[in-house]
């Protein structure tokens, strides 16, 4: 078995409890002293960092969510002065807000060295040549897997996203042997391969590290068929650091989390009570050694299931599943995080009614998205060249506030259904768990 770092990897339970019971005490009194809006809500709580003597004590501590992140934008949460950080990444918000998460040089290279280990557990070594299509700029996609391929020696080929001509005569020239991408991504460069006349075996691939958007088994086997690799997934957050938070294992029944640096918890999203191991529920984590973004007990809305049952690679650090839905209303569309409250911020602004529904679905591995709005009598017109200006006027909107471009069909007035009740919004067609 390979391991970027095999001390920590198959480190015995005992010692890995023993490495975050004396970081949490650390970090308590690190965030305490230098994070006021937590300090605040510890205050509220009436906790102290002498209280938590362990990641036991944990649960007394308040819990982080997404509001919070908005509210303290942008450098609320910041835990160390702003010379100390050298690099901010980000994801989009549900208002046009953003999560930006400061990174020190220390919270990069523990960044960087989590996807290392993803990089070795899908069979990296400095022999590779590791192709990354993730997003770069902003996006953690990018940067996280560039940064944990240069750390195992591979070949690192920045290719960021799109331009798939580009992406496959570099994979064919220069013998790519790791794809880094969102699995439907490499999905589709598995079929424009085939209609340029390619055969699986005419590549030099033999793994995949997918992750930023959700996949079912099927799409697995898909892809590691249309590829002919074996394809492992990767989870993270930005608000966390990024991707390479939990990373799949050769045996491919879930992602270690890398427990020496985030502690995770699993919750019942209603009452905020901690969970059993074993049990579903709403996925909580903390950053055990962040300097610049430090959060404690971050609500990450993700409902997973946890598990220590001893795993074939030799890896100890407990295991998650892939999550199984949300307890929130976000999308995943196309890697990229889609709230309705962000649409019907748009709508509004525009001047259209908030009457609209969202069809997500899945064709031939690749994410479509429908946005149907009904049109008020005024804007509603018997000309097409007018509503096709104003649909193509509506998609740039709505390209600038979500980053991705859904196809907008206006409609004539009370076409769309109403609701007594809590009206149906997303009807999301793809079966992904």
């Amino acid at each position: 078995m390979n391991y970027y770092q095999p001390e920590i990897e198959t480190a015995p339970n005992d010692e890995i409890r023993r490495i975050q019971n004396e970081k949490i005490v650390k970090q308590v009194r690190y965030v305490y002293d230098n994070v006021p809006y937590y300090r605040d809500l510890m205050d509220k709580k009436g906790v102290t960092p002498d209280d938590i003597k362990g990641v036991d004590d944990i649960k007394k501590l308040p819990f982080l969510t997404k509001d919070d992140l908005r509210e303290a934008y942008p450098y609320g949460l910041l835990g160390t002065d702003l010379k100390n950080c050298i690099r901010i990444q980000s994801t989009s918000g549900t208002t046009g807000k953003r999560v930006v998460a400061f990174y020190t040089q220390k919270d990069i290279d523990m960044w960087e060295e989590c996807c290392a280990r993803a990089v070795v557990a899908a069979g990296g070594t400095n022999e590779d040549v590791c192709q990354v299509c993730y997003g770069y700029g902003l996006f953690t996609g990018g940067a996280g897997l560039n940064g944990g391929s240069q750390k195992v020696g591979c070949l690192t080929l920045p290719m960021s996203s799109g331009n798939t001509d580009r992406q496959i005569q570099f994979m064919m020239d220069l013998n790519a042997t790791i794809l880094c991408c969102t699995p439907s991504y490499a999905a589709y460069i598995g079929e424009s391969l085939a209609e340029r006349g390619y055969k699986p075996e005419d590549n030099k691939l033999k793994a995949g590290i997918f992750g930023a958007e959700p996949w079912t088994e099927e799409m697995r086997q898909s892809i590691e068929k249309s590829l002919g690799i074996k394809a492992y997934d990767i989870y993270g957050l930005t608000e966390t650091s990024g991707p390479g938070v939990a990373f799949e294992c050769s045996e491919q029944s879930g992602m270690h989390i890398n427990e020496d640096h985030f502690y995770a918890e699993i919750i019942d999203p209603e009452t905020g009570e901690t969970l059993p191991e074993g049990e579903k529920g709403e996925l909580v984590f903390t950053s055990l050694d962040k300097e610049g973004f430090p959060l404690l007990r971050y609500r990450t809305k993700d409902i997973c299931i946890l598990s220590r049952k001893k795993c074939s690679c030799g890896r100890t650090h407990v295991k998650m599943t892939k999550p199984l839905g949300r307890s929130d209303d976000m999308m995943i569309i196309r890697g990229v995080n889609v709230f309705p409250s962000q649409i019907e911020t748009v709508l509004l602004k525009e001047g259209y009614p908030p009457n609209y529904e969202i069809v997500v679905d899945r064709v031939n591995n690749s994410d479509t998205f429908d946005i149907y709005v009904e049109c008020t009598p005024e804007l509603f017109s018997d000309k097409i060249s007018e509503m096709q200006e104003n649909e193509k006027k509506l998609n740039l909107a709505m390209r600038s506030m979500l980053g991705i471009g859904p196809k907008i069909h206006l409609v004539p007035p009370k076409t769309i259904a109403r609701s007594e009740g809590k009206a149906v919004r997303v009807i999301d067609k793809r079966k992904l768990h």
